[in-house]
C-alpha cells in the first residue's frame, strides 16, 4: 500500500497506493466537507490545481443529503465526479465538538443534529456503515477527540475507549467489505492517536493501535487549542512509534509553516480547511508571504496576486480586479482565491517532495519557514 521512496532527514516521500489511484507524498488532501470545496469550487476544478485526494465529512453528509441517497446514487466518486482518492472523516471531531449537545456512552455517542435538532446516535459501527454507504477510498476510524488541555485521568479513560472502538471500526469495516452488496469492498482503514499533549498516552496509544495492522495512521486532537510547539513536540513524541511502511497523517492542520514543520518530523498526509476559509476572507497565499488582497494598496496594482505562480489565477488576473471583486462581494473572488490557495498548498508539496528527491530539503524548510510567515 504504501512505498517509502526516499528520505532527507526526518522528511519522507513516498508513493501510497490506493483502489482509486497513487497519492504522491508528501500530500494536502483537499477539504470538500459536504462534497463540495466552500468558494464554488467543484471536483472538476480540483483536477486542475494539482489536486490528489479529495476529503469529504462522514457527520455532515449523514445529516444531508443522507448517507443512503450517496449509496443510491452510486457513491462520492460519482455523486461529485472526483475520480480520484476520497478521504471521509469518521464525524468524530464534528460530533465531540458539539459538546452541549451530546452524551458519550461505551457504545458510542447520542447528538442532537445541528440542522434540524433531531437526536441522533454514532458508534464505531455506525461510523463505518456510513463511510461505506458513501463508498470512500479511505474511512477513518470513529473517535474521541478532546479539546486541550484535559484532565490526565480522563484522556487516558478516553484513549482507551478509542482503542476499543477501533478495534469495533476494523470488525464492522471487514464484515462490509465481505459482502457482495457493499459499493467499494477495498474500502481502506485509517486508526487515529490520542492522547492530548500527554507524550506517555500518546505512545503508549499508538503503541496498542499499530498492532492492528491497518491502511495507515493518523495523529488526531492537535491544533485544538495547544500551543504550536507542544503540537510538535507532540509529534516528535509519537512518529518514532508509527509503523514505518505505512501512510502518516496529521489530522486538521494547516498553515504551510505547520506543513514545513510536520513533513521535517516524519508526517506523510495533512488536511485543513485554513486555505479555502482565509482565501474566502481575502487572505491569499504567495512564495514572498500571505496577502490581504483587501488592502488599498492592491486597488492600482495590475501585477498578478503571485508572478511566482503560474495557477489558472495569477496567469490571468490582477491582484487589482481580485481586490474589486471582494469589494463588490462577488462570489467570483471568493472563487477565485481558493482556487490560489488550494494551487499555492499543492505546489508546495509538490516542491517538498522535489526537496526530499534531491536531499535539499533541509535548506527548503531553512528557507521558507520564516519567508511564508511574512505578510507582504
Amino acid at each position: 500500500m504504501f512505498s517509502l521512496m526516499k528520505t532527507c532527514g526526518g522528511a519522507r516521500k513516498g508513493t501510497f497506493s490506493t483502489p482509486h489511484g497513487d497519492v504522491q507524498t508528501p500530500a494536502f488532501m483537499n477539504v470538500a466537507t459536504c462534497g463540495a470545496i466552500k468558494g464554488a469550487v467543484s471536483a472538476l476544478d480540483l483536477a486542475q490545481i494539482g489536486c490528489q485526494v479529495m476529503l469529504c465529512n462522514t457527520y455532515h453528509l449523514h445529516l444531508r443529503p443522507g448517507d443512503s441517497i450517496v449509496r443510491q446514487l452510486g457513491g462520492l466518486h460519482k455523486f461529485t465526479r472526483w475520480n480520484g482518492p476520497i478521504l471521509t472523516d469518521s464525524g468524530g471531531f464534528q460530533v465531540f465538538s458539539l459538546s452541549k449537545l451530546r452524551r458519550i456512552t461505551e457504545e458510542g455517542v447520542y447528538f442532537y443534529s445541528h440542522i434540524d435538532g433531531r437526536k441522533v446516535f454514532m458508534g464505531p459501527e455506525e461510523s463505518i456503515q456510513i463511510q461505506s454507504n458513501l463508498a470512500s477510498t479511505i474511512a477513518m476510524a470513529f473517535d474521541e477527540c478532546i479539546e486541550n488541555p484535559a484532565e490526565y485521568s480522563y484522556v487516558k479513560a478516553s484513549c482507551d475507549r478509542t482503542t476499543r472502538w477501533l478495534e469495533r471500526c476494523r470488525a464492522e469495516m471487514l464484515r462490509l467489505n465481505a459482502l457482495d452488496s457493499t459499493l467499494n469492498r477495498d474500502q481502506m482503514l485509517f486508526g487515529i492517536n490520542q492522547g492530548s499533549t500527554y507524550a506517555d498516552l500518546r505512545v503508549e496509544h499508538m503503541k496498542a493501535i499499530s498492532e492492528l495492522d491497518l491502511d495507515g495512521y493518523a495523529i488526531g486532537g492537535l491544533a485544538v487549542g495547544e500551543t504550536a510547539d507542544e503540537m510538535y513536540d507532540t509529534i516528535e513524541a509519537v512518529v518514532p512509534h508509527m509503523p514505518l511502511d505505512k501512510p502518516r497523517y496529521l489530522m486538521g492542520v494547516g498553515t504551510p509553516v505547520n506543513i514545513l514543520e510536520s513533513v521535517a518530523r516524519g508526517v506523510d498526509l495533512f488536511d485543513c480547511v485554513m486555505p479555502s476559509r482565509n482565501a474566502r476572507h481575502g487572505k491569499l497565499f504567495t512564495w514572498a508571504g500571505s496577502v490581504n488582497i483587501l488592502n488599498a494598496k492592491n486597488e492600482l496594482n495590475s501585477m498578478p496576486l503571485d508572478p511566482l505562480c503560474d495557477c489558472p489565477v495569477c496567469k490571468n488576473f490582477s491582484r487589482a480586479y481580485l481586490r474589486h471583486l471582494f469589494k463588490s462581494k462577488e462570489t467570483l473572488g471568493m472563487r477565485l482565491g481558493v482556487m490560489h490557495n488550494l494551487y499555492f498548498y499543492n505546489s508546495l508539496m509538490e516542491k517538498i517532495r522535489s526537496a526530499i528527491e534531491d536531499d535539499s530539503f533541509d535548506s527548503f524548510y531553512q528557507h521558507y519557514r520564516q519567508l511564508l510567515l511574512q505578510k507582504v
